[in-house]
C-alpha cells in the first residue's frame, strides 16, 4: 500500500529539514498542492486519503530537487507577481515581491488618461513588470529587451497567457542597442542586475546555484549596468518621461551620486516594506 497525504507531507517535510530548507512544511505542501491542482484545504481534508504511485513518484522526486537547493519556483514553473501567475524557468529571474513596488509607483506616474504611454522594459526577463503595466493599462503599449533569447521565450509565453501580446514587442539585444533611433518612451523601467562580484558567492544556494547569473551580478561594486541606463535612458524618453528602476538595499548613496542632475530631476527614492531604499524614479528634464 502507498502513502497517505499526511505521512507523504511528513516524510518530505522531514526530508527537506535535513537538506536545511528553511520553509519546509510549507514548500512540502506547495509541491504537493501542485501536482494535486488543489489547495491547502483539500490536503487538511483529505489527509487520510492515499496517493497513486505516480503522484508519489512525482512528489518525491520533486521533493529531492528542492532538497538540493532548486528554487519552488523552478519546479513548480510558477510565480505569483503582482496578483497575476507567471510562467518562470532557470533561464529568468524569479519575480520578487518588492519588484511589485516598482510597478506600483510607475502605475502612478502613468496616468490613465494618457492612453498612448509606450513602456521599455530593460531586462524584462519573465515579462513580469511591463506585463503587469499593460494588464493595469488597457492602451497602453510596451517593449521588452533582453540579451536572452531563452528570457524572451518566457516573457512572449506570458504575454500571451495574460493576453497582452499584441501590445508587447520583444527585442534581443544588450540595453538598447536594437532600438530605432527616434524612438522616445514615456516611460523606461528595469530591474537591472545590480549584485557585486563578491556579494554573489555570498547569495544562498537556492539563487547562485539555479538563477541566471547575467540577470544578477554586475561588476566588482554592482553598478554596471544602472552606470549605463543612466547614460543612455534619457536618449530614448520624451522630455518629461521617466526612469524607474531597482537598486540594492546598500546602493541608495552611490546611486544618488551617479545621477546627472542637469538630465534627471530626482522624483524619489521609495522604500519597501522593510523601510529599505528600493527603487529610484527619476524625470527627464
Amino acid at each position: 500500500m502507498g502513502l497517505s497525504i499526511e505521512q507523504a507531507l511528513l516524510n518530505a517535510t522531514h526530508s527537506l529539514r535535513e537538506s536545511e530548507v528553511s520553509e519546509a512544511r510549507q514548500d512540502a505542501a506547495l509541491l504537493l498542492m501542485h501536482i494535486l491542482k488543489c489547495d491547502r484545504t483539500f490536503l487538511i481534508t483529505h489527509a487520510k486519503d492515499f496517493l497513486s504511485q505516480k503522484a508519489l513518484k512525482t512528489f518525491f522526486d520533486f521533493v529531492k530537487r528542492r532538497a538540493a537547493g532548486e528554487p519552488l519556483q523552478y519546479i513548480t514553473g510558477h510565480q505569483a507577481f503582482f496578483m497575476l501567475d507567471f510562467e518562470v524557468t532557470k533561464d529568468v529571474l524569479i519575480p520578487r515581491p518588492e519588484t511589485e513596488l516598482l510597478v506600483e509607483v510607475a502605475l502612478n506616474l502613468l496616468s490613465p488618461s494618457e492612453p498612448a504611454s509606450l513602456i521599455c522594459d530593460v531586462g524584462t526577463g519573465s515579462g513580469c513588470i511591463a506585463i503587469s503595466l499593460l494588464h493595469e493599462r488597457k492602451e497602453a503599449k510596451a517593449i521588452g529587451i533582453d540579451v536572452s533569447p531563452a528570457a524572451l521565450l518566457i516573457a512572449s509565453n506570458n504575454a500571451q497567457r495574460h493576453a497582452v501580446f499584441d501590445r508587447f514587442q520583444l527585442l534581443a539585444c544588450d540595453c538598447f542597442a536594437a532600438l530605432k533611433p527616434g524612438l522616445a518612451f514615456s516611460m523606461i523601467v528595469s530591474n537591472p542586475p545590480y549584485v557585486t562580484e563578491t556579494a554573489l558567492l555570498e547569495l544562498q544556494r537556492e539563487v547562485l546555484d539555479y538563477e541566471p547569473h547575467l540577470a544578477l551580478a554586475a561588476g566588482p561594486d554592482g553598478l554596471s549596468i544602472i552606470r549605463r541606463l543612466l547614460r543612455e535612458a534619457s536618449d530614448y524618453l520624451v522630455d518629461g518621461g521617466y526612469f524607474l528602476f531597482e537598486i540594492g538595499f546598500d546602493q541608495h548613496d552611490a546611486v544618488r551620486t551617479l545621477v546627472d542632475n542637469r538630465v534627471w530631476e530626482v522624483l524619489d527614492f521609495h522604500k519597501d516594506l522593510q523601510g529599505i531604499h528600493r527603487i529610484v524614479s527619476l524625470q527627464k528634464r
